[in-house]
């Protein structure tokens, strides 16, 4: 059986976490979430950057500093997770749905501004599979208006734009150390920022609106309630986790790279006479091998293709359902515009089998598995023979 994810392990994940037990320092914030912080700061080129329980409650802390109440709009691709547009639902905000590029799934940079009314207060950009975002584009528009930007950076760490991270552009980056993530800690994410005040505020926000971190620093001789926050800490079990796989971030990302270019190179022949498409990786990004998918002629080619693959072991899935279909989502939002490839293109794509450690024996099996499901009926017949 090829699984569609494994979690990353690297190896040294216990041997921290008994290191974490014996120090009797399991409840957050000791040398394993301190040394992430340095590695995230170091690695994004940020000035900070906070562990939390996930990238949704990283994004709600977003919502949280930049003060989003209700009335507000906020605009994002409908192509997302629920957490993104959840977030800001939370504090009361409208979401304005922009449609996206078919290329790269991103939103499309080009309908941003005509969604801006006096009610926008933040932009999301999430950088679908790793790839970036028109972040050039994005914040010329959102200086232009006066408008916060957020970078849903779930799937990119360790993606770039035209040399810089991504997440680093905006006033708030979020990733996730979601299992199904490139580095993993369970469940875990981050949250990070260039802006001094913004950390002093999220470090409250995170700490149940205390000033507990500027305690422990020495800062203060004791430590109150001093605004509005929630639980948004990791465990250092959870950090002890992540550190080893960031130790490791280079071999982790060189290996999704290389399954990624078997996928590209294996498929070839499909996407060059137009059978499916494959990922656009556009000028001047750098992507980080989080997923390789294909499109498909239509969702019901698609359901075939899910089935043809389970039947030969392979587990293969779609991804999201348009956010602005749901039920939620024209409860809480609207679509700018016209919805002319969100809908579409979300029903022609297909993910498939990704994750560090996936043997190239595997990926070539997927690749056959695929071209033999698009072989004509002749050719497929004499391939079962």
């Amino acid at each position: 059986m090829i699984n569609f994810n494994v979690p990353p392990f690297t190896g040294r994940e216990l041997e921290y976490a008994q290191q974490a037990v014996r120090a009797r320092k399991i409840s957050g914030d000791g040398e394993f979430t301190e040394w992430c912080h340095r590695w995230l700061e170091q690695e994004l080129q940020v000035r900070h950057a906070l562990l939390t329980t996930s990238c949704t409650h990283a994004l709600e802390m977003s919502a949280l500093l930049l003060g989003i109440r209700p009335g507000d709009e906020v605009i994002m691709p409908s192509y997302t997770f629920v957490s993104t547009a959840n977030a800001f639902v939370l504090r009361g905000a409208r979401i304005v749905f922009v449609d996206i590029r078919k290329d790269t799934m991103n939103i499309d940079e080009t309908r941003i501004e005509a969604a801006i009314t006096s009610r926008t207060k933040a932009i999301v950009a999430v950088h679908y599979a790793g790839v970036a975002c028109e972040m050039d584009a994005i914040m010329s528009v959102a200086r232009k208006h006066g408008i916060a930007v957020v970078e849903d950076a779930a799937q990119a760490l360790m993606a770039r734009y035209h040399g810089k991270s991504l997440g680093s552009f905006g006033d708030f980056g979020a990733f996730s150390f979601h299992e199904t993530k490139n580095y993993s800690m369970g469940e875990g994410g981050a949250l990070v920022t260039n802006d001094d005040d913004a950390y002093y505020r999220a470090e409250i926000v995170r700490e149940k609106g205390t000033d507990r971190s500027r305690f422990f620093r020495g800062q203060v001789d004791k430590y109150t309630w001093v605004g509005t926050g929630s639980s948004y800490l990791p465990s250092e079990l959870n950090a002890a986790y992540l550190r080893a796989q960031l130790e490791l971030a280079e071999t982790i990302n060189n290996s999704r790279l290389r399954t990624w270019g078997i996928y590209n190179e294996g498929l070839a022949p499909l996407a060059e006479t137009g059978v499916i498409d494959v990922p656009t990786i556009p000028q001047g990004c750098d992507h980080n091998g989080h997923m390789y998918y294909i499109k498909v002629r239509d969702h019901l080619q698609r359901a075939e293709l899910i089935s043809h693959l389970k039947a030969r072991g392979i587990m293969a899935v779609f991804h999201y359902v348009p956010l602005h279909s749901s039920s939620a989502g024209r409860h809480f939002g609207r679509f700018s515009g016209a919805d002319v490839v969100t809908t579409r293109e979300s029903e022609r794509l297909l993910r498939l089998p990704m994750y560090y450690g996936l043997k190239d024996s595997d990926a070539n099996k997927v690749i056959e598995s695929v071209l033999e499901f698009f072989a004509p009926p002749t050719a497929r017949r004499e391939h079962i023979r």
